[in-house]
């Protein structure tokens, strides 16, 4: 039984090879070939090519592609699984995403072929939760701010929240979206001292610390906003310039998840109206952030170029979480991450 994992920049072909191991002992004979990029700038733009126009927007190369009817299994993180590909693997039986997303899998052409489809959930949720935690902190203690001034020789005390600079604790903090990554944050939020409001329809179980609210009070009465919603077609400028008007002109607005979910051009426009007090960004509608972008006359904002879940724990222990759910797998067990709806039938 064969797999083919393919690396990239995040994570190289050492942690890939490293983390796939232990299926070694399951019969699995593990190949990794690389995805080169010379950079991760590089590799972030084709991401995004690919998240916007589908698994054909970037293609692979020969080398990758090469006796790809060989494998049984085949193991991504960012590389786009085309139509191309799926058709050409002829023994192909599953294909493992290592994230949540599965926006470089062409689901339709795989679900034609009865190729089982997995992912990842919350590989990198601590990392993002952590991040997010940092920019709430950064945006509202003028962290980030007071750093870049005084590395110009600039002791400032005073910025665009000096009358009004807020403490977490007794503070009410909205999250929108509390999966993984919220339910993280909310932890953290309640170790501060906060009150925990969260907005996700999908959400199942006990939400403690937070409480379930619908998305107009979350934003009416939440000093700070922090986002963690998965991007789609429901989702897209799910806050816009309505929701951004509901929120308090002394609020703070986080997000660490996708550019999409915010109107950019709204929230520039309430940024620099002042119509609300801060905002803190991990991502964006263009990337890198363009020189002239608005964003960057701003103020009163904190950014940072997407790199939330980028920390070594996340990219070694991401092919890790990928072998645990292949291992079980091929030992029989259902309860797996699949997520277009063809179990698996691969065994030992």
């Amino acid at each position: 039984m064969k797999l083919l994992a393919i690396s990239d920049t995040y994570i190289p072909a050492q942690f890939m090879g490293a983390g796939l191991s232990r299926l070694e002992s399951l019969g699995v004979e593990v190949e990794v070939r690389r995805w080169e990029h010379e950079n991760l700038v590089q590799l972030q733009q084709a991401n995004l090519a690919i998240e916007k126009g589908g698994p054909e927007a970037v293609p692979l190369g020969d080398d990758l592609l090469r006796d790809i009817d060989r494998f049984e299994m085949l193991v991504v993180q960012f590389a786009p699984v085309s139509r191309r590909l799926i058709e050409a693997a002829a023994r192909l039986s599953v294909i493992g995403v290592l994230r949540t997303g599965v926006e470089n899998v062409d689901l339709p052409a795989a679900a034609q072929r009865g190729i089982t489809v997995l992912n990842t959930p919350g590989r990198n949720a601590r990392a993002v939760a952590e991040c997010a935690m940092g920019l709430i902190l950064s945006e509202i203690r003028n962290i980030a701010r007071a750093h870049a001034h005084l590395m110009r020789g600039d002791w400032r005390r005073s910025f665009a929240n000096s009358d009004a600079i807020p403490e977490l604790y007794d503070k009410t903090v909205g999250l929108i979206g509390y999966g993984a990554v919220g339910r993280l944050v909310a932890g953290y939020l309640n170790a501060f001292g906060s009150r925990i409001v969260a907005y996700d329809p999908f959400a199942k179980g006990d939400p403690a610390p937070a409480k379930l609210v619908d998305l107009e009070t979350l934003l009416r009465t939440s000093d700070v906003v922090s986002i963690h919603a998965r991007l789609s077609d429901e989702t897209y400028h799910m806050i816009g310039e309505r929701e951004l008007a509901w929120m308090k002109p002394n609020a703070v607005l986080v997000n660490t998840a996708r550019s999409g979910l915010i109107d950019e051009a709204a929230l520039v426009k309430a940024l620099a109206e002042r119509r609300l007090q801060g905002a803190a960004l991990d991502v964006f509608d263009v990337e890198p952030l363009p020189a002239d972008h608005p964003l960057l006359k701003l103020d009163n904002v904190t950014l940072a170029p997407h790199l939330a879940g980028s920390t070594i724990d996340a990219f070694r222990n991401s092919p890790r979480l990928m072998a645990d759910h292949l291992a079980r797998m091929l030992n029989g067990d259902s309860d797996l991450p699949v997520v277009n709806g063809i179990m698996p039938s691969l065994r030992v």
